[in-house]
């Protein structure tokens, strides 16, 4: 009997639940998997202003056949955490996958884990990857050899629906998906997209998050000096 499939979720305080919380629900139904929610401690981790309690430690975890990063605002600080860079380093040559949802494309970036791979990311950081090595392209997923990414948030349950079609058959993964319902219907279809949502909305998001970008820029100075 074969080993069952090691699956690890890289925790980090601040951190956007359904970047986690979706990918989880869609590979949880993964005949055979063991799932992890590693952090660099058992505490709880902060999600959306909810607490996520990780189920193993960052020393303890066994080596993963795939490891995914979520995003959300707390990757600039997962950026330039050693404990969690140095997960990365230790886990991702061995491991059959490297993933990550939204923003945790750029933690896998600072740890230089996609020079040279296609990527995407959350539409507001995709500019961000080509400092770190990576092609950005504007899709849902991006497949690049064994590294799987996925866009912004609600674009996770696409990439974990995209695992298990890779890794259980097409056929299942259409199973899973109807037994989620996840057959989207947004009340605002045109929101969802920077091309779509317009001028109005689009000025209005940026301005909001104008303090947020200045520290992204931040970040990926040091981030991309550190990798030289």
């Amino acid at each position: 009997m074969s080993d069952p499939l090691q699956i690890g979720f890289v925790l980090f305080s601040g951190q956007t639940h359904l970047d986690f919380a979706g990918p989880w629900e869609v590979l949880s139904r993964l005949p055979g998997a063991t799932l992890h929610a590693a952090a660099a401690e058992l505490a709880p981790v902060e999600s959306s202003g909810l607490r996520i309690l990780p189920t193993i430690s960052f020393e303890h975890c066994p080596q993963l056949d795939l490891i995914c990063v979520p995003g959300g605002p707390g990757h600039l600080a997962a950026m330039e955490d050693p404990a969690v860079l140095d997960f990365l380093h230790r886990q991702a040559p061995a491991a059959r996958f490297v993933t990550s949802v939204c923003t945790g494309a750029l933690v896998l970036g600072a740890a230089g884990l996609l020079r040279g791979f296609e990527a995407t990311t959350h539409w507001a950081s995709r500019d961000r990857l080509a400092a770190f090595g990576a092609e950005a392209r504007d899709a849902r997923v991006v497949v690049d050899r064994n590294r799987i990414t996925g866009g912004g948030v609600t674009a996770g349950i696409d990439f974990a629906l995209t695992i298990l079609a890779a890794l259980q058959g097409e056929n299942f993964a259409r199973q899973v998906q109807l037994g989620l319902e996840y057959a989207p219907e947004p009340p605002f279809p045109e929101a969802g997209s920077p091309d779509t949502a317009g001028a109005t909305v689009l000025e209005a998001a940026r301005a909001a998050t104008a303090g947020y970008r200045a520290r992204m820029a931040e970040v990926d100075t040091r981030a991309v000096a550190r990798l030289g």
